[in-house]
């Protein structure tokens, strides 16, 4: 599925972890793919509520579980600096798609980095 929210299609997710030599662009790869689904996940489900949208972001932070294993297997992880840019780009998320009263700590209630 393409994109259609241009704001959207146009955001460099994860670029302050891409500027980073620390974090794998493999791995930022697959995180940025995980950011993407969302949206368009979003776009196909269209949720019509704040707990429609955190279902989805749920689904979203437990693939980013997931990938802390990529993370460790690349001599990286997801610590400080990672966490608060996949927040600010699942927060980033949700207000492109008009959830601007998205609570940032709920639609990544999931994580366990």
């Amino acid at each position: 599925m393409t994109i259609t929210n241009r704001q959207v299609s146009e955001h460099p997710f994860l670029r302050a972890l891409y500027a980073d030599d620390y974090y794998p662009d493999h791995v930022l790869d697959l995180g940025k793919a995980i950011l993407l689904r969302l949206c368009e996940r979003i776009e196909a489900e269209r949720p019509a509520d704040l707990p429609a949208l955190y279902l989805l972001t749920e689904v979203a932070t437990e693939e980013f579980n997931a990938l802390e294993a990529a993370f460790e297997e690349a001599d990286s992880e997801i610590e400080t600096v990672a966490r608060e840019e996949i927040a600010e780009d699942f927060w980033f998320v949700a207000t492109a798609y008009g959830f601007a009263d998205a609570d940032v700590e709920e639609l990544i209630a999931a994580r366990d980095w």
